[in-house]
């Protein structure tokens, strides 16, 4: 029976407090502002651990760890890539961006910032930005969908539709029940799961086997080479693998959290709170890849399903270390991650359809009750497709998820960076550069050429489109140029007198 697993009671727990967090949210939703931008009071601490939790995802309990196991300390180097990408992103986007948005007329979501940063009064911005946006996170949520539906099967031996309904439903409710405020609330909880299951495991799994020095050498006698930074790659699969950092650029459910912000004085404070949140995960997820070897090396009946499916190596230790109701908690953790992400590209989504499309062709004047409502309703709308795409477990869209970040971060990275450092962007280079990004990124992701990862030529060629697009037509308006400048020494002004902002209210 369910209700005598320790981990299904504390499961089912987990979401319950998540879905009374949403309700909260509600409770505090008051305008389309607060729906999906939070109403831009998000404190330091809350915008900096849901910046890094709606970030990662299962990737950090599953992926990461398991490419460890697989190949060693080499599987570092995205880690590092990440890491520096991220720290870039916080520096040199985060503080302008949460600028720049509000000097914009108060824009609440990416395409309506480009929009008015570029003046097209066409709205062909906006239609672009808002497509590209829809169809990665689509495929994305469709992703989340499945790997929620994976964990309940895999713990609970429940049949595959029934486990996605259930994961599926859990985070639909507090995202459409609570916008932006329960998404953001909830991933600060959930943030704080995932690094203390990344904390706590490793440091087990070295007191089991000897210490830091023990688990290095079981580790050297099954596989020497995983102890080497590079192992077996090649100079191009280096530089791949720290080209993930490109990606953060462009992320709209990250940039999302900058402009929510309460004030650009809470960037900096949430920029250091994230990166040690962020340091520290990553290399717990490392610690749980790289001595899970060491621990089933020597133990081979019991980890069988480990060596089988390399990803599964963090639930593995968990159950096997640790009482069932802490190994609840810990694996929770895998679900807040899977949540966490899901929950911020529901929403992303939900905001393009409601402020870019129906607010913008299909009802100018609609008021901020309807338009709320109509946010809630297209949550739903952009769920149930998710949900159809993930019926099917194997179906070859869920192959295309492994080049969304690659496509975000060069159909918007580039753009987002020179439209908040150089003057001279235009409206003409600003759709060069998303539609040239985004097309390289589909090509060459088909094509493999040199085995480098299609980020970087994405990232590379949209950003000369970007330029040599600016070159064509009009030059940027006075105004353009007035809201540039102001927006430039407001943040010089902020970074030279910084303010660290208390932790902030939630």
């Amino acid at each position: 029976m369910l209700l005598d697993n320790p981990t299904f009671v504390t499961f089912s727990v987990y979401i319950v407090a998540m879905l009374a967090i949403g309700w909260l949210g509600y409770r505090a939703t008051r305008n389309l502002s607060d729906y999906i931008l939070g109403g831009r009071r998000l404190g330091s601490f809350v915008t900096a651990l849901s910046a890094g939790s709606s970030d990662m995802s299962g990737w950090l309990l599953l992926g990461l760890p398991g490419a460890i196991f697989i190949g060693g300390l080499s599987g570092i180097w995205i880690a590092i890539g990440l890491a520096v990408g991220a720290w870039l992103n916080w520096r040199f986007v985060a503080a302008r961006l949460r600028v720049y948005t509000e000097a914009c007329g108060n824009a609440l979501t990416l395409p309506e910032f480009l929009t008015r940063r570029f003046e097209d009064r066409n709205n062909v911005l906006r239609i672009v930005t808002a497509l590209v946006i829809l169809v990665f996170f689509t495929i994305y949520c469709a992703s989340g969908v499945v790997a929620g539906a994976r964990l309940f099967e895999s713990m609970f031996d429940m049949p595959y539709r029934t486990a996605l309904w259930i994961g599926a439903l859990a985070t639909i409710a507090y995202v459409f029940i609570g916008g932006f405020l329960a998404v953001s609330w909830t991933d600060t909880v959930q943030a704080s799961l995932m690094f203390a299951a990344l904390l706590v495991t490793p440091l087990t799994v070295l007191s089991v086997d000897g210490g830091l020095g023990a688990a290095t050498a079981a580790v050297e006698a099954v596989k020497p080479a995983h102890t080497a930074l590079f192992g077996e790659l090649s100079a191009m699969g280096v530089i791949s693998m720290l080209a993930w950092g490109f990606g953060y650029f462009g992320q709209p459910h990250i940039l999302v959290r900058f402009m929510a912000a309460k004030s650009v004085a809470a960037i900096p404070r949430a920029r250091q709170i994230c990166m040690t949140w962020m340091l520290l995960c990553l290399s717990g997820a490392v610690a749980v890849g790289f001595f899970g070897l060491a621990y089933f090396s020597g133990r081979p009946a019991q980890g069988e399903s480990v060596f089988a499916n390399p990803e599964t190596v963090f639930i593995a230790l968990a159950t096997q270390l640790f009482a069932p109701w802490i190994a609840g908690i810990l694996l929770a953790a895998i679900l807040a991650a899977v949540m966490s992400t899901l929950s911020c590209q529901l929403l992303v989504c939900a905001s393009a359809l409601t402020e870019d499309i129906f607010k913008t062709f299909v009802k100018r004047d609609a008021t901020q009750g309807q338009l709320v409502w109509i946010g809630r309703a297209m949550v739903l709308a952009v769920a149930a497709i998710a949900i159809v795409l993930a019926f099917d477990p194997n179906s070859r869209v869920l192959g295309m998820v492994s080049y969304a970040w690659a496509g975000f971060g060069a159909a918007f990275g580039p753009l987002i960076l020179l439209s908040l450092t150089w003057r001279g962007v235009t409206r003409n280079g600003a759709l060069a550069g998303i539609v040239v990004g985004a097309v390289t990124v589909l090509v060459w992701k088909q094509y493999g050429w040199f085995d480098l990862y299609e980020i970087l030529p994405g990232f590379a060629l949209g950003t000369l489109a970007v330029v040599a697009g600016s070159r064509v037509g009009p030059a940027p308006s006075p105004t353009m140029l007035q809201v540039f400048n102001s927006v430039n020494a407001t943040v010089q002004e902020t970074e030279a007198t910084p303010t660290l902002a208390p932790v902030g209210r939630l």
